[in-house]
């Protein structure tokens, strides 16, 4: 769909446009009239002569004139009748600001979806309904119901809440934030959030682009439209604020949308797999904003502090270390040249202290020569206001020194009514500010990773040859045929076998004379396990036992059986799995699956056995995924570095790790009516020897 005529319309009609000026459709077509927009304005409403002296019409066919945009601010019920007189009309924009469709439940749905096929069938290109609306600074466009016209500038901002979006507003002109494009996008009917984005990565107006999401869909696309944008010849950082963090909030935003919210480890997932950054609160979004718009981006880790107090100084170098960032080693000219101009009690090295008595030429000298050092790649200035310090000056001279660098400069001057005189001068100034020097190094941290992702192009997907599609689609058939949705450990091992997941020696006994002849074949130390499709934890009922000598086999199977019966009587056994117990020189990991509504895949790994619930020490990413997302899975649990080779131990197959990662994911394209899956525990063993799953159930 065409957008242009969405930001760049020459015409405007406001179907449901009103004097009053309470109302929705009064502050629309006043903001419209009063705030700079040059186009041609057209106020639709059959009671009405004129709409604040503007010619008023009674229906959309009246107007014999093109008309780009249509604002339509009616009550849902007359909604769809009037989509259509649009259509009729070859209008290929609309928003529609009005409320009561799916956020309202089914009768709101079907009107929603009335409306879609409208915009499918004819090509309009549709924002909304339930939405604040839209508002382009640049053509002075305010098509919502806030009042602020905010100032022209290079962020773009997309919210599925209309009513924070009047926040942001007037929270970004304190700011001095200017936005590209703004948008509520409300119910989502027709275009999403990444449909927005894909616009606006193309969009010369727009360096930055912010998000707020309540919840979001279609994985697969979000990944492929951030990727192309972050790693295209010019990269616009895209920076999410995704709430419903909480299953509370999950479900507070199921209500209030429509959408589901969900698991929000899976949003972790995505925005990491994507190189989308993730904002933790409003302040982190615009703390993020200012830096991003008014730096250009570096890769390079190695910071300079500047500071006029020591405390704040620590506090800023702590962190600067916390968020993997590097303290810069200043090269020994700067050392010297500092010793010149800064008083004896200074701190010469980094973080460079210049005292709390300084003025402004101290600051000045500092910053000089600290950004033509070769090792510095980014500078957090601190100020705390003294009796003697210069705020506005100091201000000054930072917007000054910024003009003769490409190297990221963010400012924290400290307190609130003291220093907002040379807050406004650095904003003023296109310098990135923000109210506590932790808050400066966290953005910078996120500017290096996002610039790291730029360079990060990973595109080896997995494809293993030796699969056997065919077993496993038949298993699933014969499944479907018995309206099975559960299959125990015996039944999906042979999916998973299928698709070349490394197994242990194993064999189904339905008789204590049966396990005897298995284990005399096997000959070694085994695992029995109940198979039942009744029973998923074998552990908790007794229908887990290790280390089974042969001689010990038939006596076992009876004792297990015995056991299992007591414990869940109404359960069908159908035997017990015999297995070869596994190495002990390995360590156990999980590997699993969760099916998202709105997601999809998600494959989780992460360090296993007994503990896992316990230790939490678990990844997530959206499948499918490539060999680099493998790797990453692998390298970003906290007890990674457990495969290096801890406390004297063997460096682990990490390689067959990964590729048990791949294995899987290409199995979860193949078979989407997989809904979870658990292989824990997974043993890995020293490289060069594989892994082994040890147990696994798969539920469709």
């Amino acid at each position: 769909m065409d957008l242009k005529p969405l930001f760049y319309p020459s015409s405007i009609a406001v179907i449901g446009a009103s004097e009053k000026s309470a109302s929705v459709g009064g502050s629309v077509f006043k903001n419209l009239l009063n705030q700079g927009y040059q186009g041609k304005l057209y106020p639709v409403n059959p009671k009405a002569e004129a709409v604040f002296g503007v010619r008023c019409y009674k229906n959309i066919k009246e107007i014999n004139d093109q008309i780009d945009l249509a604002v339509v601010v009616i009550p849902a019920a007359f909604v769809p009748g009037v989509m259509k007189e649009i259509a009729e009309k070859g209008i290929k924009a609309v928003i529609i600001i009005s409320a009561g469709f799916k956020e309202t439940g089914n009768d709101g749905a079907n009107l929603e979806n009335e409306i879609k096929e409208i915009c499918q069938e004819n090509k309009i290109a549709l924002i909304g309904p339930n939405c604040l609306g839209v508002i382009n600074p640049e053509i002075k466009m305010n098509a919502t119901f806030a009042n602020i016209m905010p100032a022209q500038g290079n962020v773009a901002f997309l919210s599925q809440s209309g009513a924070l979006c009047s926040s942001v507003l007037d929270y970004a002109k304190g700011l001095n934030i200017g936005f590209s494009k703004f948008v509520s996008i409300g119910n989502k009917a027709c275009l999403d959030e990444m449909a927005l984005v894909e616009y606006l990565g193309n969009d010369e107006k727009t360096k930055v682009i912010l998000m707020y999401v309540e919840s979001m869909v279609d994985s697969q696309k979000i990944i492929k439209t951030a990727k192309a944008i972050i790693q295209s010849k010019n990269p616009k950082p895209i920076i999410v604020l995704k709430s419903g963090r909480t299953q509370a909030g999950a479900d507070a935003s199921s209500s209030h949308t429509g959408a589901l919210g969900g698991d929000d480890s899976l949003y972790n997932a995505l925005f990491s797999q994507s190189g989308i950054i993730r904002a933790n609160t409003i302040e982190d979004l615009f703390n993020l904003a200012v830096i991003f718009s008014n730096n250009k981006l570096t890769s390079g880790k190695n910071m300079a502090i500047i500071t006029n107090a020591g405390g704040p100084g620590v506090i800023t170098t702590d962190e600067v270390v916390y968020r993997g960032l590097e303290m810069a080693k200043l090269d020994k000219k700067t050392v010297e040249n500092l010793k010149i101009y800064l008083p004896a009690t200074a701190n010469f090295n980094n973080p460079v202290d210049v005292i709390g008595d300084a003025k402004a030429d101290r600051y000045q000298k500092a910053l000089e020569y600290v950004l033509k050092d070769n090792n510095v790649d980014g500078v957090i200035v601190v100020l705390t206001p003294q009796a003697m310090t210069e705020i506005e000056k100091t201000a000054a001279i930072i917007v000054e020194a910024k003009k003769t660098t490409k190297k990221p400069i963010i400012a924290s001057f400290m307190g609130t009514t003291t220093v907002e005189p040379g807050l406004r001068i650095m904003r003023d100034g296109h310098v990135a500010t923000s109210q506590f020097p932790d808050d400066a190094v966290r953005s910078m941290a996120a500017m290096v990773k996002y610039s790291e992702n730029t360079k990060k192009i990973c595109s080896t997907n997995f494809n293993f040859s030796d699969v056997d599609k065919g077993k496993v689609t038949e298993i699933m058939n014969q499944a479907k045929s018995k309206s099975q949705t559960y299959f125990p450990e015996a039944e999906a091992r042979d999916i998973i076998s299928a698709y070349g997941l490394p197994l242990l020696k194993s064999q189904v006994a339905t008789s204590a004379d049966e396990a005897k002849k298995i284990a005399q074949d096997f000959n070694c130390s085994m695992a029995f396990k109940i198979v039942s499709k009744d029973i998923i934890h074998k552990t908790d009922v007794g229908g887990v036992m290790l280390n089974v000598k042969p001689a010990e086999a038939d006596e076992s199977y009876r004792k297990m059986i015995e056991t299992v019966t007591k414990n869940t009587p109404k359960a069908r056994i159908d035997g017990v799995l015999i297995m070869e117990m596994a190495a002990n020189d390995g360590v156990e990991v999980v590997l699993g699956v969760k099916k998202d509504p709105s997601l999809g895949h998600a494959i989780m790994f992460g360090l296993g056995g007994i503990y896992v619930e316990i230790l939490k020490d678990v990844v997530f990413r959206i499948a499918p995924v490539n060999v680099c997302d493998a790797k990453e899975m692998v390298q970003g649990i906290r007890s990674a570095k457990i495969f290096e080779g801890a406390r004297g131990r063997e460096v682990l197959d990490m390689e067959k790790t990964v590729e048990c990662i791949g294995r899987l994911s290409q199995l979860l394209s193949d078979f989407p009516q997989i809904k979870e899956l658990d292989m824990n525990p997974i043993i890995v063993l020293p490289k060069g020897r594989g892994v082994r799953v040890l147990d696994v159930r798969m539920v469709i």
